[in-house]
């Protein structure tokens, strides 16, 4: 009753009861100042206090609307509105002795009474406001269960924490946890001071629900450590900026905002200047495999803007496919989306899914990606790279599907992994097939990194930033071409729209980006400084880890230097030798030789003799074979 009383009632109402109570409390004063220093207590003197007041307390009302003490709210009152109330009190002093003087009240009452009645309405104005505030905020919290929360840090952070939640209606402050010993069992603000190692305790005796990181001029590593720590208890572990930084933060807006992905590039992005090809996909049948990976989901939504009949999702990962399906049927009703789980390397399956829905388009973007991964995995990958490629294609041809397109990489040009040879030995099945396809169209298109995609820097920079650092470079100078996942997707629709048959596409993708760089603007786009040599203060370090077994210091798009041009200027269609008919059948069997016999030195020849590889090549497959 009394919450939906005080919750029912006006500002001004409320400041209505508060002036009243400082007029009560300047007439109980001026009593009791009387009472006090009188030796006795005679009816004219009862007459003068009487007449006194009828005098001072207008005049006193209009002093304390005058200085506004009745506005200040009660959950609010502090150390700078008793100051006033001090001063408002001299004031009453010298107010009272000028009417004692000037209104004709005899017999004049004693200059010592208003000193004592200014010293007892401070006391008692200040007591009643804070009883007051303490009996309207038990009140409040009576209304509704709050959730406790406990704070890490009893500094001045904690403690303008602490006084903020004593009002809030979801949360209230609990306890305060201090690493300072001094601190320990001390009340601020309050509440009691808690050593770290209370905490478990205090989390099931007091039913603390949040725990607020009040530190932050504690260095980020530092807070992470603490959060790590907390991550058993169960409870919601957050970190508070101090309020100064708070303050601050619409002025270094600009200079903490994310760092957007385009900035990355080295380049302006490009997705405005690359037309669209719905007219080449609009009604097709359309094939996507790999389609749960970061380029085949963006190629799954970019063509359901093209109007398609039917798109058959293929994927090896059940989560994969269905988390794609799900999103791509929230998108459009319209398009007939069908979901296949399987891999490539099972050529009945493939023949089926593409005779089945009729296909006559092809995205084949199922490969493994992973450098360092498929490094230790290598006849996997050159099973699923280069035979499931080959089984994709050959399938292609045999069910008349118009248009194939393979999703390659730069990693393909002379490469010094294993990933970059199985991607390489995929594109020289899929030219020599071109080579012999009559009604199917064939083609590839190679590209950069993609920013953003699983196994990028991009999320593993977040992550580790996220973490509190370090941030892992493998060295100051490697460099890399970045491209947006639209940027890349819509080069692969162009690709197949242009194709004419063994092509290979690449972009122009301007300069290298150092990923130095790159880390050093996410870490300052995160809001964080770098901590270095010349910053030893700084948040977080950036840590070179050197290049890893098949990694390279920098990329290339082309094998050779001729270049042919497409109805597009950004675009590019390479010229590059390629393996005969025969050459491929032996570099093939080779390959499932040295697959089924698990035999590293086989599968080490064949990449050596049939793609074009960089010199480290050989020493990094002897190394994979080794271990």
């Amino acid at each position: 009753m009394l919450y939906n009383l005080l919750t029912s009632m006006s500002r001004g109402q409320k400041g209505h009861i508060l002036m009243g109570l400082d007029v009560l409390w300047v007439i109980l004063a001026f009593t009791l100042s009387q009472v006090m220093l009188a030796s006795e207590i005679r009816p004219s003197d009862l007459w003068a206090t009487a007449w006194y007041l009828v005098l001072f307390a207008p005049l006193a009302a209009g002093v304390i609307h005058f200085f506004g003490l009745h506005r200040i709210k009660l959950n609010a009152y502090g150390m700078d509105d008793i100051v006033k109330t001090m001063y408002l009190a001299l004031l009453f002093c010298l107010l009272g002795a000028s009417v004692n003087l000037l209104g004709g009240i005899n017999p004049k009452v004693p200059f010592a009474t208003f000193v004592t009645f200014s010293l007892l309405f401070i006391t008692i104005s200040i007591s009643s406001r804070i009883l007051l505030r303490k009996i309207v905020l038990r009140i409040y919290a009576s209304s509704k269960q709050r959730k406790r929360v406990m704070i890490y840090g009893a500094g001045q952070t904690g403690q303008q924490l602490a006084a903020a939640l004593q009002t809030d209606d979801e949360f209230e402050a609990a306890c305060f946890v201090d690493d300072n010993a001094a601190l320990h069992k001390l009340t601020v603000a309050g509440m009691r001071v808690h050593a770290p190692k209370n905490i478990r305790m205090l989390v099931r005796r007091v039913g603390i629900e949040r725990i607020i990181l009040a530190m932050p001029s504690a260095d980020q590593s530092v807070r992470i450590q603490i959060a790590k720590k907390l991550e058993p208890l169960d409870c919601e572990v957050l970190a508070l900026p101090s309020f100064a930084d708070m303050v601050l933060r619409g002025e270094e807006a600009a200079r903490t905002a994310p760092v957007e992905l385009s900035s990355l590039l080295g380049r302006d992005a490009l997705e405005s200047d690359l037309p669209a090809a719905s007219s080449t996909y609009r009604e097709r049948r359309i094939l996507v495999t790999g389609a749960g990976g970061s380029i085949g989901s963006e190629l799954c939504r970019q063509l359901l803007e093209c109007d398609p009949d039917e798109i058959v999702v293929f994927d090896h990962s059940e989560i994969a496919l269905y988390n794609i399906i799900r999103e791509l049927q929230d998108h459009s009703s319209a398009v007939r989306l069908v979901p296949v789980l399987g891999s490539v390397t099972q050529p009945e399956l493939v023949r089926e899914t593409l005779e089945a829905y009729g296909i006559e388009v092809v995205f084949h973007a199922a490969a493994y990606k992973h450098v360092n991964i498929v490094e230790t995995n290598s006849f996997e990958g050159a099973r699923n790279n280069i035979l499931g490629t080959r089984i994709v294609a050959e399938e292609s041809i045999r069910a008349g599907v118009r248009r194939f397109i393979l999703v390659s990489t730069d990693k393909a040009v002379r490469p010094t992994s294993i990933m970059g040879s199985t991607k390489r030995m995929a594109e020289l099945v899929v030219q020599d097939l071109a080579t012999r396809s009559q009604n199917t169209k064939l083609s590839m298109v190679r590209f950069g990194n993609v920013l953003g995609s699983s196994g990028s820097v991009i999320p593993l920079f977040e992550e580790q930033i996220q973490n509190g650092g370090p941030v892992t470079v493998t060295d100051p100078e490697v460099t890399r071409f970045f491209m947006t996942t639209s940027e890349a997707v819509r080069l692969v629709l162009l690709a197949g729209s242009f194709s004419r048959g063994g092509d290979v596409f690449v972009l122009d993708m301007g300069t290298p980006v150092s990923i130095l760089s790159v880390a050093r603007k996410m870490i300052k786009g995160a809001g964080y400084s770098i901590r270095d040599e010349g910053n030893p203060n700084g948040d977080i370090p950036i840590l070179f880890t050197g290049l890893k077994p098949g990694e390279k210091m920098h990329e290339e798009l082309l094998i050779g230097s001729d270049m042919l041009t497409t109805p597009h200027p950004k675009i590019l269609r390479a010229q590059e030798n390629y393996l005969s008919e025969l050459e491929i059948v032996n570099a093939l069997n080779d390959l499932r030789r040295s697959i089924e016999a698990r035999d590293i030195e086989l599968l080490h020849a064949t990449m050596q003799r049939w793609v074009e590889p960089a010199e480290k090549l050989a020493e990094i497959l002897t190394v994979v074979g080794e271990s």
